[in-house]
């Protein structure tokens, strides 16, 4: 299958006792996220440590956080206290943390206060120095803390650890400069920068070579890339590049787009493309004008419902998928039906549907019309519903068609099926032998679900 390059994994390095040293990343939120464990796990590989899953043969354990919501900040504060015992077991041990969690103004120090198990903490901006600070870290023997305030220049060429599989993650740019009002991305992640087209392709083209077979170009907002490279770097002559990479590269998917910047040009270049897929994830957030408004969208309903057109007619046979956020501050009913409405109109093929909850230093954590948690309880109950039903709608329709499908791996739930996707995104169960995985092959779907589908080889 992939043709994996293995070479760090015989440069196991080993203790004053003779015993080889092993790591364990803990990684919590985006894509992002675990595109930087992969980097964090190369540079320790290069170090001599190798990758295990016990957390009592670690002897360093790193959690990748993320702030975004407050239930994956509430997961990390709880892996942090159940590592306490470890540590007094294990008093060599080290425990990191870095992420967006710890770019927020006083965690590091509130980390250490509570957890003075937890000896190093970094940021986003400095992952790139993982080695640096572990070397100095067992040097000195007393806790570091290093966080940049201020993002810099993009570094490079470092080394990765890849997940296993047939899809590999490539990041396209950093930071964001929307600074929508409930997001705390822009004030972690650090301003856009865009990384050079050639670093890119050469990447892409590495991975094609290895055997990847799709690939998910990464980014806050990637329809806004190369605004900060020369003139006429965008996008779409990115995805052109990219399209006529070769080596067995089949697929191109990216997230995540902003409506407000998805060119007419950039349908235009999906459309006639052969490896890009024609999924389109489109996070609308909210219906009501208004609350997009307050929210510093961009944008409002009308001019997102005449994007969704123009791709049905560009590409008729499109996905579109969205994030949905029920009870922002001050939204009205009025404002929730608005919402209701753009989904009867779109018919999203899927839709990630959240709750509003606060995150502190966003300008809508300070907004005063809070809406009651009884009250985003019942809407977000009401919004799943119907648009599960819409989505096992739009699966109607897929019975008795053919697509040509990603063999991805083994359902975990029922590992006598197999797991593949379409190039629209939907997940399609198969009944097939293992040594199909990482295979295009035609299925012919059988069975339709709200959330995947049922297909047959042919």
């Amino acid at each position: 299958m992939n043709k994996r390059d293995n070479k760090m994994d015989n440069q196991d390095i080993v203790n004053q006792d003779g015993k080889r040293l092993h790591y364990q990343i803990l990684t919590f939120g985006c894509q992002m996220n675990e595109r930087d464990s992969e980097i964090l796990a190369g540079q320790l590989h290069e170090m001599g440590y190798t990758r295990t899953g016990d957390l009592e043969e670690s002897d360093i354990i790193i959690l990748n956080t993320c702030c975004v919501r407050e239930t994956a900040e509430n997961k990390v504060w709880g892996r942090i206290g159940e590592l306490k015992a470890l540590k007094s077991r294990k008093p060599e041990l080290i425990i990191g943390i870095c992420g967006c969690m710890t770019q927020q103004a006083e965690t590091a120090k509130k980390i250490r206060h509570r957890a003075p198990h937890v000896e190093l903490i970094f940021g986003t901006h400095n992952i790139h120095q993982l080695p640096e600070l572990i070397g100095k870290l067992m040097e000195e023997r007393k806790a570091i803390i290093d966080i940049w305030e201020t993002e810099g220049d993009i570094v490079e060429n470092l080394p990765s650890k890849r997940v296993e599989g047939v899809k590999a993650y490539v990041s396209i740019m950093y930071g964001c400069n929307n600074f929508c009002t409930y997001c705390i991305v822009p004030y972690v992640r650090g301003r856009e920068r865009s990384r050079r087209p050639a670093d890119i392709i050469a990447e892409v083209e590495g991975l094609a070579e290895e055997g990847y077979k799709e690939v998910m170009l990464l980014g806050q907002n990637v329809n806004s890339y190369g605004k900060d490279l020369d003139p006429g770097v965008d996008f779409a002559g990115l995805l052109e590049d990219l399209d006529r990479v070769n080596g067995g590269l089949a697929r191109i998917r990216y997230m995540t787009s902003h409506p407000r910047d998805f060119t007419d040009r950039l349908i235009d270049v999906i459309s006639s493309s052969e490896k890009v897929c024609e999924h389109f994830h489109l996070p609308v957030q909210a219906g009501g004008n208004s609350v997009l408004k307050r929210m510093n969208r961009g944008y409002t309903k009308e001019t997102y419902l005449k994007l969704v057109e123009k791709i049905r007619i560009r590409v008729p046979h499109a996905s579109i998928t969205t994030d949905l956020i029920v009870g922002f501050p001050g939204e009205t009913e009025d404002d929730f039906a608005e919402t209701m409405d753009l989904i009867e109109k779109v018919r999203f093929d899927a839709a990630f549907t959240f709750v509003y909850n606060k995150r502190s230093g966003t300008p809508a954590a300070e907004m005063s019309d809070q809406v009651p948690a009884e009250t985003k309880s019942e809407r977000i109950q009401k919004l799943i519903q119907r648009q599960n039903a819409i989505s096992h709608e739009k699966n109607l329709v897929e019975l008795g068609r053919t697509h040509e499908v990603l063999v991805e791996g083994v359902n975990r739930a029922d590992p006598s099926f197999l797991e593949a996707r379409t190039r629209t995104n939907k997940l399609v169960l198969l009944k097939g032998d293992r040594d199909m995985i990482g295979e295009m092959v035609k299925a012919r779907i059988t069975e339709t679900g709200t959330w995947h589908l049922d297909g047959e080889i042919i």
